[in-house]
């Protein structure tokens, strides 16, 4: 069942005509844990890679690492189910603590995971969307391309993101399927490495963040918003969590030109990735189905509201863009 957005509870183009006209569809994917296989779309799944395609490393050497330990793909994985275990019985457990921690048999297996040093070399890359024309019609791909592929590198580079290689291809024409992809030979912790999740796209409508309009018209969305509502103009306008298309979550710093570094054309939205899906909060942009999952676990725990546990830069989200004028173009990449 696709995950349904609630209405917002303002009609934002009835108080403010001059919105209709700049609304964009963009399109949702709720991912949810699942055991994704490479014929469907998914987030941190496995993907429909020909065998005797190259796989993607990362060849830069900026890979920046914190004071944690570095540790195997099988290792940050095995951290993954512990973590995810001890959390879902700390959520059961509450209000009550009894039971919170660890478990004995918990605490000794994250005693064998070995650390690692950091790699030398190229970085094999992680798979992070696989998404499927099928699924998710607003992707604009190339003429005769129906598969959109996304590999990061499992380390964060100098601009405060892991480097992104986006392919398109025509799913027909993969025979042969790589089963058993490279992996990288540590990295650091278990952010960058997505919980495998099924996306279930839903087409929603967004704005424009008031960042992006002068000063006035900035000024009119936000008092209108906090008097009427209590909330944000900036958390009714576009919905958080990953999406295909739409506009930009600006926030964290002015809107700025991202050009096409080769033609110079005003480069769109194609993907965001981002760990969190909505706010405890802000129900209007919980879906129907999570509402009580949400209430359920609360606000100091991550549970439904963060399915593929990845966590970009502080909470942040990572913005592929693409050139309109060419699918051959590179892409840029910016956080928000």
């Amino acid at each position: 069942m696709t995950p349904t957005t609630p209405p917002r509870p303002a009609d934002l183009e009835a108080v403010f005509p001059e919105l209709a006209p700049l609304a964009r569809t963009a399109t949702r994917l709720h991912p949810r844990p699942g055991s994704p296989s490479p014929q469907d779309s998914s987030i941190g799944g496995p993907l429909l890679w020909p065998a005797r395609e190259p796989w993607p490393h990362c060849r830069e050497d900026a890979h920046h690492t914190a004071p944690i330990t570095l540790m195997s793909l099988a290792d940050a994985r095995l951290r993954r189910r512990i973590d995810l275990a001890r959390e879902s019985r700390e959520a059961l457990a509450r209000p009550s603590r009894e039971g919170w921690g660890y478990t004995p048999e918990e605490r000794a297996l994250l005693e064998q995971i070995q650390p690692r040093d950091k790699p030398e070399g190229p970085v094999a890359m992680l798979p992070v969307a696989q998404l499927y024309l099928r699924d998710v019609p607003g992707l604009r791909p190339p003429e005769g391309a129906d598969l959109l592929q996304v590999l990061w590198c499992p380390f964060e580079h100098d601009d405060g993101m892991p480097t992104t290689a986006v392919f398109w291809r025509t799913a027909a024409a993969v025979i042969d399927i790589l089963l058993a992809p490279p992996e990288p030979a540590a990295m650091d912790g278990v952010v960058y490495v997505p919980e495998p999740c099924l996306v279930h796209p839903e087409e929603v409508i967004e704005y424009p963040s008031a960042m992006e309009f002068g000063k006035e018209m900035h000024e009119r969305l936000e008092r209108w918003a906090i008097a009427e509502l209590g909330v944000e103009y900036q958390n009714l306008c576009i919905p958080p969590g990953c999406k295909v298309g739409g506009y930009v979550n600006w926030g964290m710093t002015d809107p700025y030109p991202t050009p096409c570094p080769t033609c110079g054309t005003p480069t769109e939205p194609l993907l965001t990735i981002s760990g969190t899906e909505w706010a405890f909060d802000l129900h209007h942009w919980i879906p129907y189905e999570d509402q009580a999952a949400n209430l359920a676990w609360g606000p100091a725990q991550d549970g439904p509201k963060r399915p593929t546990r990845i966590c970009v830069s502080d909470d942040n989200a990572q913005i592929i863009r693409v050139c309109p004028a060419s699918p051959e173009h590179p892409h840029t990449q910016i956080m928000q």
